[in-house]
């Protein structure tokens, strides 16, 4: 009992000496922890490490993560807490989108049920596979499997139209692959892991009841190669023009030719008119798919059907068909030692079924209304400090630079949840019925995404839940969207000084702000229109820029796996946004002072302290697979760079930090990148 009204008087301390420091103008604490600074390491040689590098030292990444820092200290306490309203939601009335949330976790947890049924619950669609005779046969399998939640040849989602972004359309993307993208099929670096791959399938298709299971695997890693060779590269896919081909479904089927995609619409089962015009991004791929769809290849696809059952449901199945598949994912591609618990394995299927549900409850217990208010202030100076960059540039006519003035009056922000939330109420969810839920809730938004086709364009929907640690910037919506749950330190605190908080979460803002002005979404207006808006001078000397600054990245090794570089042209979008979000940071920050000299405190300028937060934003530590994996398919630059590479090609940093030709971050001027 001592130590319980101790803790209270302690807190009613710090509280009344808050309000007397507010009170004599006392400045307000700088957001920066000088113990964590490293003394050994100079922020002129290495700034995330100055920052970052006594936390890395003593830092052990927890056992069931490939990776750990700031952003997952703050999903950790999400996690809890989104954990405690699930719990609570399992005594709400039934029928109740928070009985729905309780009862489709306590069907997760309920292990003992799960371990009785084994392969079971999968059993019938393993039947149905096996009973392909035909290629036709096939598809109709395919289809029918895909509606309950099985993956197929195309990953299918609706968005609005780039051409018209008033209405919706569906999109027809590359899919078909178990491993996470086509270089893996082809490079030799990637050998080993083809070999685990296979072996990995056999073990799957054994448990599942299989025979021959390693030859069937064989099977399934030559056939998954075969559709790799069709697969575009993930450089490829980031091309905003290449991938919009908006056509009528009947001019999609023409694309693989003898193959008769139609039954596979129909098994499916979509909504009438849903398919009339699709946008398919990959046509080679569809094209592609004629030659791999042969009878020849008839034994192979069946295999490769039942894999795609077995994948699809292998998390909710029996524990060892949960450790084979973390074996695989997990510890082989990620370097992760141990599996997740499976209550937070339980809270993730949650959050992506009823996610909004939970979010609801999570925005009226943990995001304070202030804390949006504050925000709204930030975005305003982000927005007006684009706007004056803009208007200064240098390299960019009158008649582009009308335009980009445009597109940034238009942009939305939308800050801390969203002002209407998902409807639930037509899943249904059963408390003792796992695979029957995920099915369901694969069922569910099947449904509620087919039904947008013919619809008006509701622009208030979100595609992040608040309880989400991320931000993004949607170029159809000409939105920048920032979770509730990321409105915290390190990256925000309205009870700090202004530097750290323009550091951290103004850089976050100018970097979403940025990509609607980055490689990609540059080609898009002010009204998410996909149309060019530039002159061609101006398009060509933007290029030259971010040429380069792929040129930057692409020399780039992290000192971990100095084999392994940096794809500077996967990742230019980002490291445009990062450049442009923390400059424009930095003068939104300025902005913000309205004249006035910022103060010294703890011993730190306002700009140390700018660019000490920034650095502190970026703390990571990762496992050396899994920074392998992410330089492979990941469009953002590992963070050490994100924090590095950017402040050299900003000249306030040097001068903040007397950077000279003889320290580590000096970048020759000539070759600094300015863009925004």
């Amino acid at each position: 009992m001592v130590g319980i009204g101790a803790s209270i008087e302690a807190t009613a301390t710090v509280y009344r000496t808050r309000l007397s420091r507010m009170s004599l103008d006392t400045p307000l604490p700088s957001g920066i922890d000088l113990e964590e600074l490293d003394p050994s390491i100079r922020p002129q040689d290495d700034l995330f490490r100055h920052v970052n590098g006594k936390w890395i030292d003593r830092t052990t990444i927890p056992s069931d993560k490939a990776r750990y820092g700031s952003f997952y200290l703050l999903a950790e306490e999400a996690e809890r807490a989104v954990r405690d309203i699930i719990v609570e939601s399992q005594t709400a009335q039934p029928g109740t989108e928070a009985r729905k949330v309780g009862d489709l976790y306590a069907s997760f947890l309920d292990e003992a049920r799960v371990e009785e049924l084994g392969a079971e619950p999968i059993r019938d669609l393993l039947l149905r596979a096996a009973a392909v005779s035909s290629i036709d046969s096939l598809l109709e399998t395919l289809g029918a499997l895909e509606r309950e939640g099985a993956s197929g040849f195309f990953q299918l989602f609706v968005d609005n139209d780039p051409g018209q972004p008033e209405r919706y359309l569906v999109f027809v993307e590359q899919a078909g692959l178990g491993l996470p993208d086509e270089s893996y099929y082809r490079e030799e670096k990637s050998a080993t892991i083809r070999e685990k791959y296979a072996a990995y399938l056999e073990r799957m298709l054994a448990l599942a009841g299989l025979d021959d299971a390693a030859v069937r695997a064989s099977r399934i890693v030559a056939l998954e190669t075969e559709i790799a060779s069709h697969h575009w590269d993930n450089v490829a896919n980031r091309d905003s023009e290449k991938t919009y081909n908006p056509m009528p479904w009947s001019a999609a089927n023409d694309l693989v030719g003898d193959v008769d995609m139609d039954i596979w619409l129909t098994a499916l089962g979509v909504p009438d008119r849903s398919f009339d015009e699709v946008v398919v991004r990959q046509p080679s791929f569809m094209a592609g798919l004629e030659t791999v769809l042969r009878a020849e290849n008839l034994t192979a696809w069946k295999d490769w059907l039942s894999w795609q059952v077995i994948r699809s449901n292998a998390a909710y199945l029996s524990k060892a068909f949960v450790d084979a598949n973390f074996d695989f994912y997990g510890k082989t591609l990620t370097g992760t030692p141990e599996l997740r618990a499976r209550w937070k394995r339980g809270v993730s299927l949650v959050e992506g079924a009823l996610g909004e549900a939970v979010g609801h409850i999570y925005v009226e217990r943990h995001f304070p209304e202030a804390a949006k208010t504050a925000m709204d202030v930030l975005v305003s100076h982000l927005v007006e400090a684009y706007r004056q960059s803009i208007t200064h540039l240098d390299w960019m006519t009158d008649e582009t630079r009308g335009r980009a003035i445009e597109k940034l009056d238009k942009f939305t922000p939308k800050i801390g949840y969203p002002v209407k939330w998902r409807d639930y109420s037509s899943l249904e969810i059963d408390a003792t019925d796992l695979i029957g839920n995920v099915r369901a809730t694969s069922e569910f938004e099947f449904q509620r995404e087919l039904g947008k086709i013919g619809k008006p364009l509701d622009r208030d929907e979100w595609f992040m839940t608040p309880q989400t640690i991320n931000a993004y910037y949607n170029p159809g919506f000409n939105e920048i969207v920032f979770p509730a749950a990321i409105l915290q330190s390190p990256f925000f605190d309205e009870t700090r000084d202004a530097a750290a908080n323009y550091g951290a979460i103004g850089a976050v803002i100018g970097h979403e702000i940025g990509h609607g002005f980055d490689d990609q979404g540059s080609k898009y207006d002010g009204d998410g229109r996909l149309t060019d808006w530039w002159t061609p001078a101006d398009r060509a000397a933007f290029e030259e820029r971010t040429k380069s600054l792929i040129a930057q990245y692409g020399a780039l090794a992290p000192r971990q796996v100095p084999d392994h570089h940096v794809n500077g042209a996967l990742t230019i979008g980002e490291n445009i946004g990062d450049l442009g979000g923390l400059s424009i940071a930095w003068k939104a920050y300025l902005l913000s002072l309205d004249g006035a000299e910022p103060p010294v405190i703890d011993g730190l300028t306002g700009a140390q302290r700018f660019f000490l937060s920034w650095a502190q934003a970026w703390q990571l530590k990762a496992r050396d697979e899994e920074v392998i994996r992410l330089i492979s398919i990941d469009p953002h630059s590992p963070n050490e760079f994100r924090c590095n590479q950017i402040v050299r090609n900003i000249d306030e940093f040097y001068e903040t930090f007397g950077v000279t030709e003889q320290d580590s971050l000096w970048l020759d001027p000539k070759e600094r990148v300015t863009i925004w």
